[in-house]
């Protein structure tokens, strides 16, 4: 028997509150059940927070904007008094850790990444996967940041900026698939020889040709 993952009258698993706070979650937001939220949580309209995310807002308040996602096994924490916040259109890749920093709209933080202290991923930028932005580094907007420590290789083009919203927007789509489909099931003993694809949009990594080879390493 399927069992609906999520629905708006449902109390959701592994939400705790802590010294009287309690994570809000807007109705048109997705939080996957296997995903952890504590204290001081925001996660706002049509936000993804994917498998096994961890938001430990138990120390300082943690905000996911308008539209993001946070995607499975991430970390979101920060110090006392701090707001460790991800804005509109934000884009963290599978298991990045941001602690007391700001992504900003539109900004991208890479698988493996990790985001320090008082750090601010400008607007639009991007953070490449399994990069250290070292405590308080100010990334410009627009920019590619790599390597441990980070550091800006150069301005974003038009078609990196287009491929990071389209994979964005592909998020915040699966928001909306989640909540309408996403069920828990038993699995099959077997695959059906005419069993169907899913049938989504092409997406290239940034920085990839057409032809799929890396245009940059």
């Amino acid at each position: 028997m399927a069992v609906p993952f999520y629905h708006p009258k449902q109390t959701m698993v592994k939400v705790y509150s802590i010294d009287g706070l309690t994570p809000v979650v807007d109705p048109t937001a997705f939080v996957h059940p296997s995903a952890v939220l504590i204290g001081d949580v925001i996660v706002g309209p049509g936000a993804y927070i994917g498998p096994c995310a961890s938001l430990r807002g138990d120390f300082g308040r943690l905000r996911i904007g308008a539209g993001a996602n946070f995607q499975d096994c991430c970390v979101m924490h920060g110090f006392p008094g701090s707001d460790t916040v991800v804005e509109e259109d934000g884009h963290i890749g599978h298991g990045a850790i941001l602690h007391g920093c700001v992504v900003r709209k539109n900004a991208m933080v890479g698988m493996n990444a990790v985001v320090l202290d008082g750090a601010v991923v400008g607007e639009s930028a991007i953070v490449a996967a399994q990069a250290m932005i070292r405590a308080g580094m100010e990334i410009p907007p627009r920019t590619l940041v790599a390597g441990v420590p980070g550091k800006v290789l150069r301005e974003l083009n038009a078609e990196d900026l287009a491929r990071k919203r389209h994979g964005t927007a592909l998020y915040q789509n699966l928001t909306r698939r989640c909540l309408a489909s996403l069920q828990l099931v038993d699995a099959l003993p077997a695959a059906d020889p005419q069993r169907e694809r899913l049938h989504l949009p092409e997406l290239l990594p940034i920085g990839a040709s057409g032809a799929g080879r890396p245009a940059e390493r």
